[in-house]
């Protein structure tokens, strides 16, 4: 047998598999686009995006939102540091809000922080999500230093996610009378029954010498700390919001709306400032025009695009030969 005939059973050994996918010869939908077809279909899109947009900015300017910013009015000019910091002085204070229009129930009521930085990698991952689940997990260097007390007790929950959390606190009163602000169900069904334990209950939590944020009642599991789970949803951006509690009692127009507040979180190391948000919400949520702008700029190109395209038709036919 000659190198030639070798060469060729090689070549037949080595031959991969005949497929129609290899061989690219699937069939394929070619469409043919005539310009009836691409005015037809951007007049299509056209015609369904303006009207969502339209009721997607209708159902945004529906929403009653109130937004009271305290970080400056609630602590002194001269050294606001020094001021959140010393645990002996009263930090209360009341700021005022009118409302401007009807307000139905459920009033959701946020607070607001910016120029914090959740989703900064080492935040993120500063957290031991097995611990959340799971009894007598070893903590690994992913916590510190909130991982382990000086004599050596592991902390539940670890990790400066939850050392951080926010612990200012509002109570609303309307016309002089307090209304209550329901504070459960605020986290998400997922996170209570799928990231934290209904048997793990938090131990050795903010007993060190520097205080993140807010304590956690020992008596009760990691599912019921709604606080905790809406504050471990991590943001995306440096300004945020989170669920603080819903006021289940409508508010007329023209009321005064007092938010006594204990301005206990230190935004003021970081330059960072904090608000109280009151706001209702509609089918599409809270108060957010993006959704209602989007369609209708990508419904008005469209439009354009078609009318452009009528106009160059009758203009100048596409010959057919």
């Amino acid at each position: 047998m000659g190198p030639s005939e070798l060469d060729g059973d090689s070549r037949k050994t080595n031959r991969p598999k005949y497929s129609k996918f290899s061989q690219q010869e699937l069939p394929a939908w070619k469409p043919l686009l005539t310009p009836g077809t691409v005015i037809t279909t951007f007049s299509l899109i056209a015609f369904l995006f303006i009207p969502i947009g339209l009721a997607s900015l209708n159902a945004s300017e529906e929403v009653a939102e109130l937004v009271g910013r305290y970080d400056i009015s609630c602590a002194p000019m001269d050294d606001k540091v020094g001021f959140i910091q010393n645990s002996t002085i009263d930090k209360t204070c009341t700021i005022k809000l009118k409302a401007h229009k009807y307000m139905k129930s459920p009033i959701h009521v946020y607070y607001q922080i910016s120029n914090f930085y959740q989703n900064h990698r080492r935040y993120v991952t500063s957290r031991n999500v097995k611990q959340l689940r799971y009894k007598n997990v070893h903590l690994g260097k992913e916590c510190g230093p909130e991982n382990y007390t000086i004599d050596g007790a592991p902390i539940v929950p670890c990790g400066l996610a939850a050392w951080s959390l926010f612990n200012d606190t509002f109570t609303v009163k309307v016309n002089g009378k307090t209304i209550e602000v329901n504070k459960k169900d605020i986290a998400w069904k997922s996170d209570k029954k799928d990231r934290f334990s209904n048997d793990i209950y938090p131990s050795n939590f903010q007993k060190g010498s520097l205080i993140g944020g807010a304590k956690l009642n020992e008596s009760i599991p990691l599912s019921e700390q709604e606080d905790l789970i809406v504050w471990m949803r991590t943001a995306a951006l440096p300004t945020f919001r989170k669920l603080y509690g819903r006021i289940e009692k409508d508010i007329m127009a023209n009321e005064t709306i007092f938010v006594v507040i204990q301005n206990n979180y230190n935004t003021y190391s970081f330059g960072g400032s904090k608000a109280v948000l009151l706001s209702t919400a509609s089918w599409i949520g809270g108060r957010n025009n993006f959704i209602g702008i989007a369609y209708l700029t990508i419904g008005g190109l469209c439009l354009s695009l078609a009318l452009g395209f009528t106009v160059l038709y009758m203009v100048k036919p596409r010959y057919v030969p």
